[in-house]
C-alpha cells in the first residue's frame, strides 16, 4: 500500500498528511487499547493529522490521544481539536466567548498533556458572541503560543467570510482552514463554502467523507430499512446521528450508490476508497477526516491513498450526486462569464 502522502494546509507553511484521523469514536465505540493501535498503525503508514474535540467522549478522546502522544515525539505529529460544546453546568461551560475559551484551551492541553495545540477550532459558529471576542481571543491564544494555527467547523459561508475579512482588519491571527460537512452525498459546501475557502487560501478538512456508512457499500437499494444498531437506525427528529434512513432512503442516493459501486468493480477498490478519493481530488480539499472505529476500518481508508481515480471515473461520481442549484446560485452559474 502507498504510503499517505503531504499537503500543505491551505496557504500555510504548515504540512499534514493527506488523510486525517478524526477521533470521535474514541473513548466510545473504541477502547483505548484498540485506539493507540490505530494511531500506531495511522503513523505508521504516514499518517500525521489527528482531530479530536474537547466534547468527544466529554474529554475521553482527548485523553486517549494525550497518553498515545507521551510516547511519540511530539513535533512529528500535528493535533487538532475544537471547543465550543457544553463541557459542565455553569452559563459559561459553552460557546466561543472568551470566558470559556481560555478555560477550554487550558483543559485541552491537560489532556492531551501538551505545551500546544496545533490547530485549535472553533466547533460550530456562536450567534451569542460578538466575533470581535472569539476572534480576538482566538488570536490571544496564538500569541501565548498555547495555539500554533486556528480555524472553524459548522460556518455558514457569510460567517466564515466575515471572520476572514475582520481578521484581516484587525491584523488577527486568520482562520488556516475550515472543516465542513462533505461527501458525496452532501455537496452543500460547494455552493458558498468551498469557494470562500479558495478565494482566501483556507484548507479544508471534510468531516464524515463517508456519511456514517451510506458511502462504505454497506446499504443497498434493496434494503427496506437500516440495519438495527447503525447510525441510520436513528428517528431524525430525536436528535443523535443526522445520517437517518428516513433522511438518505431516496432515489438520489441510489443512484450515487450505483454510481460508487460501479467505479469500485472498475478500478478493483472498496466502495469506502472510492468516496475518499473522489473526496481527496476535489479542488481546495486538504485531507478528509477518516473516522473509523476499528482497525479494518482504519486499513480500508488509508488505502484511498492510492491510485488517484481517473477523469472518467471522477466524472461519473460527481454527475451521479448533481442536483439543481437553489436560488441564487442557479442562476448565478447561468450568467458566469469566463475570465
Amino acid at each position: 500500500m502507498r504510503r499517505v502522502d503531504t499537503r500543505f494546509l491551505g496557504r500555510t507553511g504548515l504540512r499534514v498528511s493527506e488523510l486525517c484521523l478524526g477521533t470521535m469514536s474514541f473513548g466510545g465505540t473504541t477502547d483505548e487499547e484498540t485506539a493507540h493501535r490505530m494511531l500506531d498503525r495511522f503513523t505508521e503508514a504516514g499518517g500525521s493529522f489527528v482531530d479530536t474535540a474537547d466534547v468527544y467522549g466529554t474529554g475521553a478522546s482527548e485523553e486517549i490521544v494525550g497518553r498515545w502522544l507521551r510516547r511519540r515525539r511530539r513535533d512529528d505529529l500535528v493535533v487538532a481539536t475544537k471547543a465550543y460544546g457544553t463541557m459542565g453546568p455553569a452559563p459559561n461551560d459553552a460557546g466561543a466567548g472568551r470566558k470559556h475559551l481560555i478555560s477550554a484551551v487550558e483543559a485541552s492541553l491537560r489532556r492531551l498533556g501538551t505545551d500546544y495545540i496545533d490547530l485549535y477550532q472553533i466547533h460550530v459558529f456562536d450567534d451569542a458572541t460578538p466575533l470581535e471576542e472569539t476572534l480576538s481571543t482566538l488570536d490571544g491564544l496564538v500569541r501565548a503560543g498555547k495555539v500554533r494555527f486556528v480555524g472553524a467547523s459548522n460556518y455558514a459561508g457569510w460567517q466564515l467570510q466575515k471572520s476572514v475579512d475582520l481578521s484581516r482588519l484587525r491584523g488577527w491571527e486568520p482562520f488556516a482552514c475550515l472543516q465542513p460537512l462533505y461527501n458525496l452525498l452532501d455537496r452543500e459546501a460547494e455552493w458558498d463554502l468551498l469557494p470562500v475557502c479558495r478565494e482566501e487560501g483556507l484548507g479544508v478538512i471534510p468531516w464524515s467523507p463517508l456519511r456514517g456508512g451510506w458511502l462504505s457499500g454497506r446499504y443497498r437499494r434493496e434494503q427496506a430499512a437500516a440495519p438495527p444498531g447503525s447510525r441510520a437506525d436513528v428517528d431524525p427528529d430525536a436528535g443523535g446521528w443526522p445520517e437517518a434512513w428516513g433522511t438518505y432512503a431516496n432515489e438520489r442516493t441510489w443512484a450515487v450508490l450505483d454510481a460508487v459501486r460501479d467505479v469500485a468493480e472498475r478500478t478493483g477498490r472498496s466502495a469506502a476508497q472510492v468516496a475518499l478519493r473522489w473526496l481527496m481530488q476535489q479542488p481546495g480539499v486538504t485531507a478528509p477526516i477518516l473516522g473509523p472505529r476499528t482497525p479494518d476500518q482504519l486499513e480500508d481508508g488509508l488505502a484511498a491513498a492510492g491510485t488517484p481515480l481517473d477523469d472518467e471515473h471522477l466524472a461519473a461520481l460527481t454527475a451521479a450526486s448533481d442536483r439543481p442549484l437553489p436560488y441564487p446560485f442557479g442562476l448565478l452559474a447561468r450568467f458566469r462569464r469566463a475570465p
